[in-house]
């Protein structure tokens, strides 16, 4: 998933004209408040000595990135005479490394981006803040869905919140004469209407689908589908066929169960059995670009995200795509999720490095984010209260309103929306790894779901205790 990548780096050129954006379609954002619409309380520490406290906030990416990132950030800066925050950038690769470099010699950041999957490892060491109260009395407290959870009480909220689709171009649709997969949850395909469906959108060099004499399986040229297998998307249809990689708090571990385990055969044997999908070893986050922007699959299943990070510039070039609730197996089912920003335990000035956090995923400090289809908002109003939605999803660089409110929008606050398990399970980067080695094997067809998840599932509990 690259949600957690572009949560830094995707700040650096839109979050520039988020002001202008948002100003030019709400005048009252245009002196925002640093604490997202609360009036500021004086410092004690800065009414002490007469200086502004100083906060640093950390991210991945490039210095350049960093050093335009900064000029966003010089909008908080500029708007109260309170707090001071400075941008530091880390390379990607060595992100996780240099922060615990950093904590080691008493250094961290006050603030900063944290992997998704990093969050309760670090905050069950202690290097976390409980951000709990954080949002006590503001009236902009998060979807209870985004935080991220140890012990019962939120120590990260996601920035933003993310939900998985299914995406599908149009064209090839029309010209097989086939209905759109359902925008709307009530309407979501089974899994067996999908797989079908998905036939009659697979054509091999002669025109032949799946199931028909003559077709080769060797030479397809357009695929129906793809279901995305990175290990943690995959857990969707874990859960959707009564089955999971772990219990409720994330204490023990299901993926040995045999509903999970028929899941994942389910989506390997979309290659190997069906014929409708093209191999993917699940190691590789750019989904979308490598089907329905490459212009060789009908159907693909990835993040929201995505409308933002891609699809818009390919949209721009001719795409016509479309979106629609993923299908199920036996419960409807999709996944949310978002990156975090945290605050680091370390820090000397807890209070400030919380309201600057509060300013930071404001929804008016960061609408380029939201409006170009990165990110979508973490408060409840803008799903429930129609004006607000209108100003977020009627744009152009959305699919029609009233299919993306449907299966975004309300999908999103469905009982179809499950937290991705890192929301509240420790150890989620040691399992994921390992798991989606167990499973290299399964795409191809060497081994069954069943074998490599049973042989190895001590190792796989193993790793959900961190050993």
């Amino acid at each position: 998933m690259k949600v957690g990548r572009k949560l830094g780096a995707g700040f650096i050129s839109i979050l520039l004209v988020a002001g202008a954006v948002g100003c030019g379609e709400n005048e009252t954002n245009t002196s925002p408040s640093p604490s997202g619409g609360e009036s500021p309380k004086a410092s004690a520490t800065t009414a002490a000595n007469g200086k502004k406290v100083k906060i640093t906030y950390s991210m991945w990416g490039s210095a350049e990135e960093g050093n335009t990132t900064q000029k966003a950030v010089d909008k908080f800066n500029a708007s109260q005479d309170r707090i001071q925050v400075e941008v530091v950038a880390i390379p990607w690769e060595s992100y996780i490394t240099k922060l615990n470099t950093m904590a080691t010699a008493n250094q961290l950041p006050d603030v900063g981006m944290l992997k998704e999957d990093a969050v309760i490892q670090w905050s069950s060491k202690g290097m976390l803040k409980d951000v709990s109260a954080m949002y006590e009395g503001t009236g902009s407290k998060p979807l209870d869905s985004l935080a991220y959870k140890y012990n019962g009480k939120p120590v990260a909220y996601a920035a933003a919140n993310e939900i998985l689709l299914l995406y599908y171009n149009k064209d090839m649709f029309d010209k097989a004469k086939v209905p759109y997969p359902p925008a709307s949850l009530d309407k979501a395909w089974t899994w067996d209407q999908f797989v079908e469906t998905a036939k009659k959108l697979t054509l091999d060099k002669n025109g032949k689908h799946p199931g028909e004499a003559g077709f080769d399986q060797k030479s397809i040229v357009q695929f129906g589908a793809s279901v995305e297998n990175l290990p943690w998307q995959l857990e969707t249809w874990a859960i959707s066929n009564g089955g999971g990689y772990y219990n409720k708090d994330g204490t023990d571990v299901r993926v040995g169960e045999d509903a999970s385990i028929e899941a994942i055969q389910k989506v390997a044997d979309l290659y190997l059995k069906d014929h409708v999908a093209p191999l993917s070893v699940g190691q590789t986050d750019d989904g979308i670009q490598r089907t329905i922007i490459a212009g060789t699959v009908a159907m693909a299943t990835n993040g929201q995200w995505n409308v933002g990070t891609s699809l818009n510039t390919a949209k721009k070039e001719g795409l016509k795509y479309g979106v629609a609730v993923l299908p199920y197996m036996k419960e409807k089912v999709t996944l949310n999720t978002g990156g975090a920003n945290v605050v680091f335990s370390q820090t000397k000035n807890p209070a400030e490095a919380m309201e600057f956090l509060k300013w930071y995923t404001a929804e008016e400090n960061n609408w380029g984010l939201i409006s170009e289809g990165i990110w979508m908002p973490t408060l409840e109003k803008w799903y429930k209260d129609e004006t607000l939605t209108r100003k977020w999803v009627e744009n152009p660089n959305f699919p029609p309103y009233a299919e993306y409110k449907s299966a975004v929008v309300d999908y999103a606050q469905s009982p179809a929306a499950r937290p991705a398990s890192w929301f509240y399970t420790n150890y989620t980067t040691e399992f994921n790894n390992l798991l989606g080695s167990v499973l290299g094997d399964v795409w191809t067809g060497k081994t069954t779901a069943k074998d490599a998840i049973t042989k190895n599932l001590d190792k796989l509990k193993a790793a959900n205790k961190g050993k």
